[in-house]
């Protein structure tokens, strides 16, 4: 730790004031009450957002790797896209957790999702077997215009 040469000893041992100490360790405090009291009342989840019609939909199949690399199938086997592992990254990074959470309900990891968008223009990835869904526009508007493409191609 630096301190300063005019700085008198009073100083240099509050560097962070007591009353923001304890404002932060409140903080902390309720954050984990609060997350506590969801989970042991099994709250349902209310940050989703509410689904509208949607425009446009396929199913698809992702193969994708720990490189990054990843491939695109149709419902009926047809290659949609074969990404390099720079290309890639964002689509095996939310394969991966798909993946994941399949694995921890023991369900069919090759299973399809659906690729769906929004008539208020966002775009979900679904799916039905494992129970999870992910709104691409959480990641970003590059990764979400680049998985939009996958639905025209």
């Amino acid at each position: 730790m630096l301190h300063s040469a005019a700085a008198t000893p009073e100083q240099q041992r509050e560097i962070i004031s007591r009353r923001l100490l304890r404002a932060m360790a409140l903080l902390v405090a309720g954050s984990l009450a609060l997350v506590t009291y969801a989970r042991v009342t099994d709250r349902p989840l209310e940050a989703q957002p509410v689904d509208g019609p949607i425009v446009q939909e396929r199913v698809i199949h992702v193969f994708a790797n720990m490189s990054g690399a990843a491939q695109i199938l149709d419902e009926n086997g047809a290659l949609i896209a074969d990404l390099s592992p720079t290309q890639g990254g964002f689509i095996a990074g939310v394969w991966r957790a798909v993946t994941f959470e399949r694995q921890k309900a023991r369900i069919d990891p090759d299973a399809p999702v659906r690729l769906m968008r929004f008539a208020d223009g966002r775009l979900a990835l679904r799916d039905e077997v494992g129970g999870t869904r992910f709104e691409l526009i959480g990641f970003g508007p590059d990764n979400a215009a680049a998985s939009a493409r996958r639905l025209n191609e």
